[in-house]
């Protein structure tokens, strides 16, 4: 697997992209709340998206929860559009939280929806448990994870992150209007932050 200080992997042997929490709409829904979050937000998450699409060429979208943030808004109309434009593509959706959406929503998005575990090949998808069953290794979300820097001057920096372990990965949330959680590996794992366009092994 490939991967991309984008928030993602490419799958080259399934053709598929991976990626967590894109919390697609998150912008839309705390703008409804009163709270000021400009929409550019959300449509260079989908710019990010579609640059991927171009650079990979994927056949398939794996998305390993949350998708979206909350019920509908007019944010899920832009991601319509989107979807209509590239209708060959499969998107499997491994249910998250915060997937709330109602069931015909994804029958007409063509989304296909998973709600726990889906497996290809040795590997398993889940959202927020991050527990591989025998002979499989397991990717997941939900976490957001971050990786904190220190400096000589004792300044800090975060950063997200792949989190690599034993027999799991953590991926980083897509979207870039999300926190994020301090890991705390071990010495058996790896971790790649990510640095604007650039991965980092630590």
């Amino acid at each position: 697997m490939w991967l991309s200080a984008q928030r993602c992997l490419f799958w080259e042997e399934e053709k598929a992209l991976i990626l967590s929490d894109l919390h697609l709409g998150k912008t839309g829904h705390f703008r409804k709340a009163g709270i000021a979050v400009p929409q550019s937000v959300y449509k260079e998450d989908l710019q990010r998206l579609l640059n991927l699409q171009l650079h990979f060429k994927p056949e398939q979208l794996i998305i390993v929860g949350d998708l979206f943030h909350s019920v509908a808004n007019k944010e899920l109309e832009l991601f319509q559009r989107w979807r209509a434009d590239f209708e060959h593509l499969n998107i499997t959706l491994v249910k998250g939280n915060h997937d709330i959406l109602k069931r015909d929503w994804y029958t007409a998005s063509n989304i296909d929806v998973v709600e726990e575990t889906l497996t290809i090949n040795g590997f398993s998808f889940t959202h927020d448990r991050c527990d591989s069953s025998p002979g499989t290794y397991a990717f997941c979300g939900h976490l957001h994870p971050g990786v904190v820097l220190n400096g000589l001057g004792k300044q800090t920096l975060r950063f997200p992150c792949f989190y690599f372990t034993p027999d799991h990965c953590i991926l980083p949330a897509f979207g870039k209007f999300t926190g994020l959680a301090n890991i705390h590996p071990t010495k058996k794992d790896v971790v790649y932050a990510i640095a604007d366009d650039t991965l980092v092994k630590l």
